[in-house]
């Protein structure tokens, strides 16, 4: 499976192994149940408490959007690239140990680790992201972007695996420890998880494309990041693409982080919920490497079509959903192009730009990924309070796939 990729791209697929094991434990699963339990122990509603996490999500994800750009024109110069890189993934392992450390009964405290975890692991993937064009180049970028996508879901299976038996353990008290003692040791799992395969990333990959370093870097960067805020509009392509994907991709990601909230809101079990975040995650694997081969064949525009369709049929399907069948009906959708659509759209983007800024550029793709990620979560979160009901919230964001199909339209294939 691994054979034909270089070091330096095998090391930077790694990253996706451990990092993804973040993605369904603390972002997807084990975490938001966990919350859910802590914030109902104290008297907060189902729809409060799956607005709340939504805020949450908000606002980490807009303080990140906001320094995205700036770190990301500093880190164009030599050497900085890896070391902003290093700064917020150390952030992102020690907020999801502390986990282990904070008592259930306070949410509040939860919400607020929650969103130092996410900072870093959304600032981290800025920098990940823009070393795809270090470690490949152009004509192997959507199979190495889809291959580390197929690997982080495979990868985030084991820790999975581990943490929900303990916890299922703990329930059927076949172990001394609590539920909630289990749902902290699978915390510190997914921290040692991520630490470790982060390190083969921090040893092999180094940053083949950058500008000399040069005096006053800091304030030489605000120069440069102004002037390319005032030519982006220039760059046709790169600015639409920017549009449409700052639409799609809020529902994808709204989708991903708020699915098992929606799901207890609707009273399906923990025990099926967590099942079938596991078998989302097996069926993600190969799906992500189809589209990564089927990219190769029919070009990587007509592939994300094919993933934003699925993702609208997704939203209208929720809001008919009334049992666990059901959800898992969802899942399965989602698993076919989940990953597909998040590795096209990065490898999609790094042919574009120019190599030598891709920070500066992976920057800008990191706000309108991350000011999408303010607004579909407080689009749900505002529909589900207005109107009582999850599933409209759910399906208020196929406007938003709409729209970014009809942008998407309008920009060409990458030279």
């Amino acid at each position: 499976m691994m054979k034909s990729f270089s070091r330096a791209e095998k090391s930077w697929m790694w990253y996706d192994w451990g990092h993804s094991a973040y993605s369904i434990i603390i972002s997807t699963a084990v975490f938001p149940l966990y919350y859910k339990a802590a914030a109902e122990g104290a008297g907060v509603s189902a729809a409060d408490s799956t607005a709340y996490l939504g805020y949450a999500i908000a606002i980490s994800t807009f303080i990140l959007a906001l320094l995205g750009p700036i770190l990301g024109t500093i880190a164009d110069y030599q050497g900085f690239k890896k070391t902003f890189f290093a700064i917020f993934s150390l952030l992102g392992v020690v907020a999801t140990a502390l986990l282990t450390f904070i008592p259930n009964s306070s949410w509040e405290l939860l919400l607020v680790c929650y969103m130092l975890i996410a900072i870093g692991s959304a600032g981290s993937n800025v920098f990940y992201d823009a070393f795809l064009v270090d470690v490949t180049d152009n004509d192997r970028m959507n199979k190495v972007s889809a291959r580390g996508f197929a690997l982080g879901y495979i990868g985030s299976t084991i820790p999975f695996i581990i943490s929900i038996a303990i916890i299922m353990l703990a329930s059927q008290e076949l172990l001394p420890i609590t539920v909630t003692t289990a749902s902290q040791i699978a915390f510190f799992l997914t921290a040692v998880w991520w630490g470790v395969f982060t390190l083969p990333m921090l040893r092999h990959v180094r940053q083949v494309h950058y500008i000399q370093r040069e005096r006053a870097v800091i304030a030489n960067s605000f120069r440069r990041l102004l002037d390319t805020v005032k030519k982006i509009r220039g760059h046709r392509t790169i600015f639409l693409f920017l549009l449409a994907y700052f639409f799609y991709i809020d529902g994808v990601g709204t989708i991903i982080t708020m699915s098992t909230a929606y799901g207890t809101d609707l009273g399906i079990a923990s025990t099926d919920l967590l099942i079938i975040l596991f078998v989302t995650q097996v069926v993600a694997a190969p799906f992500a490497m189809l589209y990564g081969r089927l990219a190769e064949r029919f070009s990587g525009k007509k592939m994300l079509y094919v993933g934003i369709c699925v993702y609208i049929v997704v939203c209208v399907y929720a809001y008919f959903m009334k049992s666990a069948f059901d959800f898992w009906v969802l899942a399965m959708l989602v698993a076919t192009s989940q990953g597909g659509i998040q590795a096209l759209s990065r490898s999609y983007f790094a042919r574009l730009v120019p190599k030598e800024h891709a920070n500066q550029f992976f920057g800008f793709y990191n706000i309108f990924d991350k000011f999408a990620s303010v607004l579909g979560p407080l689009l749900v979160a505002l529909t589900a309070q207005l109107t009582g009901s999850s599933s409209m919230g759910v399906f208020s964001l196929v406007v938003l796939f709409i729209i970014g199909i009809a942008i998407l339209t309008r920009v060409p294939e990458p030279d």
